[in-house]
């Protein structure tokens, strides 16, 4: 297998990889022109179209805004990135429906071994995220690999999601944890 085909199937791979420093160099040198853009609308996403795997409709994405690979991002219809997203899409990151992020929202497929011999040698892995409809992602919250946060739930400002969220409820903190359950309507 090579190393990207071991990167997608969620096994230990080298990032250092060439195929993957030169695929990586791709979508950087698209989000550079992205972010360096002047023009009033940010809505133009043509740079950031050659290296998403989906772009819906309506998608608004303030720059500046970051991603390792970009095609292992599928973003829904509606889709608002504020300022500062960050997104390490070394595995698939699927965005539903009237997903929006708050400034500095930060998603991380890449992992690293605990173990700090094979860390040493660069040994990454990655595991795919997906943000269900209609949730709202507040400033500064950081998504860990493999989780999946459920339908028109709220993450709070600052929170770090270790773990899965279910739907329609608000969750906060370090591990972000559910402190209580949305209100109908």
């Amino acid at each position: 297998m090579s190393e990207k085909e071991k990167m997608l199937a969620g096994e230990v791979y080298d990032a250092s990889d060439p195929v993957l420093v030169a695929e990586r160099n791709l979508a950087h040198r698209a989000c550079r022109t992205f972010n360096q853009s002047i023009e009033a609308d940010h809505r133009n996403l043509s740079n950031l179209l050659t290296i998403f795997g989906k772009v819906g409709e309506g998608v608004y994405i303030e720059p500046p805004f970051y991603c390792d690979y970009g095609y292992n991002i599928k973003l829904g219809d509606r889709v608002y990135f504020n300022f500062n997203v960050v997104i390490l899409d070394c595995a698939p990151v699927d965005i539903e429906d009237g997903v929006k992020f708050g400034p500095g929202v930060q998603l991380y497929t890449a992992g690293h071994n605990l173990e700090p011999t094979r860390r040493a040698l660069g040994e990454e892995f990655a595991l795919p995220i997906k943000i269900c409809k209609n949730v709202w992602m507040g400033g500064a919250s950081v998504v860990l690999p493999g989780v999946t946060i459920g339908e028109n739930s709220v993450i709070g400002a600052g929170s770090v999601v270790t773990s899965d969220i279910p739907s329609d409820v608000i969750a906060v903190g370090n591990p972000a944890r559910v402190i209580k359950p949305l209100k109908a309507g």
